[in-house]
């Protein structure tokens, strides 16, 4: 079992910055990708930055040049790293790692999810 905590969530006025970080522990064997979606009340969840473990990201069109997701693989933590905040921004974001496990006869991947972390900006 593999746990996600978040944190760095907050109110910020736009055009300000916040940094979420994701930690994760537990029964940790590969985590592979890892990425924070976000969902904005009565939308669907929505992917805003992905990285793989190499470091290859991608990001939503609506983040590009404003968010940058990293990585520390050592710490098993995910970060995201938002500029120039809009009122549009404003959703729960949540961390998602996809875990990959050996069960001594072949490969499985498990995704999993934190709690979520609330981001409000203000106009």
């Amino acid at each position: 079992q593999v746990h996600l905590v978040e944190s760095g969530g907050g109110l910020v006025q736009a055009g300000g910055s916040l940094r979420l970080s994701c930690a994760a522990s537990g029964s940790i064997f590969v985590i592979n990708a890892m990425g924070w979606y976000r969902q904005a009340p009565g939308k669907q969840r929505e992917l805003a930055a992905g990285i793989t473990s190499g470091g290859g990201t991608n990001y939503a069109d609506s983040v590009k040049g404003r968010f940058t997701i990293s990585r520390d693989n050592a710490k098993n933590t995910v970060y995201l790293q938002m500029n120039n905040l809009k009122p549009e921004d404003t959703a729960v974001y949540y961390c998602n790692a996809e875990h990959i496990t050996w069960d001594g006869s072949g490969w499985s991947t498990s995704d999993y999810w934190g709690q979520g972390t609330q981001v409000t900006v203000s106009s």
